[in-house]
This record gives structure tokens, sequence and C-alpha cells, in this order.
């Protein structure tokens, strides 16, 4: 993990390509990370098959921000927050899942 750590807002995240375009997006010569499932090596390709993995994990879907779609955990104090739009899910959001998941998922580059 390499990049810039942000303090905005009262919030700390990390910039993985700080003043370019996102590495997501594809620009430049980043290279695009994917959430992987460790136990079945499968790739998240949308929040449905991340719902369903999540789910088995003891996470919970909560429905009151419409912006948003959100999961909590009720052994924990963790609550993940991700935006509506898969396109719009980023390594951000990825890293936030890993590490409220330790042994489960992963971030890789491909």
């Amino acid at each position: 993990m390499s990049g810039v750590w942000v303090f905005k807002n009262g919030v700390v995240r990390l910039v993985e390509n700080p003043g370019g375009d996102s590495v997501q997006g594809g620009g430049g010569n980043g290279r695009r990370k994917v959430l992987v499932h460790t136990t079945s090596n499968e790739v998240i390709t949308s929040y449905s098959v991340l719902e369903r993995k999540l789910n088995s994990l003891g996470w919970e879907r909560y429905y009151d921000d419409p912006e948003l779609l959100q999961f909590h955990k009720r052994s924990t104090v963790h609550l993940i927050s991700l935006p509506k739009d898969f396109n719009k899910f980023k390594s951000m959001h990825m890293y936030d899942i890993v590490v409220k998941n330790k042994n489960s998922f992963e971030v890789r580059d491909i």
C-alpha cells in the first residue's frame, strides 16, 4: 500500500495516486485493483456478489441512507459504507473491507 494519507473533515484516508486520476479509473500507468474473496479466490464483480460474501461473514445490510450501501456486524462497532454505484467502488473501499475482514478478502493488482 503506497500513497499519501489525507486528513479531511475528521476522516483519514489513503490517496494512492496523489495529484492524478484514481488508479481505479484506469487512467495513467497505474494498475487496476480488484477485491478478491480469498476463501473462494473469487473476484468481487458486483455488489450482489459482495453482499452474499459479507452476509456469510455475519454482516447485515443497513437501509438508512439511500445514497450508500451500508453493512454492520452486530458483534463489532464496524460499519462498511460504500457508494451506491459499483462503478464508484474504489480501492479505499476495498481496503476498508479488507481491514474489517482480515482473513476473508484481499486487494490485488491486475
